[in-house]
């Protein structure tokens, strides 16, 4: 009963977690976000591990750099065979299109199937509270959509944003644009450091097209109950 758009934050420290986790649920997860603690922790074996399993890979990574030093990074991480990379949209427009252009010429050269590349608009942490103290004028909302626009014009596939950001993302960018959305609680669940959070289906309602979610499911005392529950919420929409 897998849900191609449900993909599970692997948040967790060694190769055993992961093991242990992704055996525990099986067939009902087919897509895995591997972040910056897992993947400086362990390396290119989870994503290789992963990819063994015949499971899909979003490794999210947020490079952040001057336009070669990003792009490089990107086609490094090319090679491990991910399914989804990203980049932070606040790089710049060269970054991002100089990072696409090299993954896509690589990948071409290599003969492989080339990642989909999205990039992060503003963390969902990040509240209009915080975004004052950092001295950004826009409104938040505002603010994603010129990053999205950006991204997309940069020939990005898409961008993480919170999905209260969704349909004016969608609006802005169109029906075959990325929107994927992490900070989703389903209905009664606590919001713990997420600051702008949806329930599954307001998220795939409002225009988004894959929902990472990770303590509901791997903090559950059955995370197979937990996420076959989510996905069922999610079936609601298509």
């Amino acid at each position: 009963m897998a849900d191609e758009r449900l993909i599970a934050a692997l948040d967790v420290h060694t190769m055993d977690d992961v093991k242990r986790l992704v055996t525990t649920l099986g067939d009902s997860v087919t897509y895995y976000k591997v972040g910056m603690e897992l993947f400086y922790g362990v390396g290119a074996q989870v994503v290789t591990w992963l990819r063994e399993q015949d499971k899909d890979v979003f490794l999210d990574l947020k490079l952040h750099d001057i336009p070669n030093t990003a792009a490089g990074g990107i086609c490094s991480l090319m090679r491990l065979g991910a399914t989804m990379l990203n980049v932070h949209a606040s790089g710049g427009y060269a970054m991002m299109k100089t990072a696409c252009d090299r993954m896509h010429a690589e990948a071409a050269e290599l003969g492989v199937k080339c990642p989909k590349l999205i990039a992060v608009t503003v963390l969902t942490s990040i509240n209009q509270d915080d975004w004052r103290d950092m001295g950004l004028a826009l409104q938040i909302k505002s603010a994603v959509v010129r990053l999205s626009r950006l991204a997309q014009k940069a020939g990005l596939d898409g961008v993480v944003a919170s999905a209260q950001e969704a349909s004016l993302i969608r609006e802005a960018c169109g029906k075959d644009f990325l929107i994927v959305t992490p900070g989703i609680r389903p209905a009664g669940s606590d919001t713990h450091d997420q600051s702008r959070v949806a329930t599954p289906t307001s998220a795939l309602t409002d225009g988004a097209t894959h929902l990472v979610i990770g303590r509901p499911i791997y903090a559950a005392a059955d995370p197979k109950a937990a996420a076959e529950k989510i996905i069922n919420e999610m079936e609601k929409v298509r």
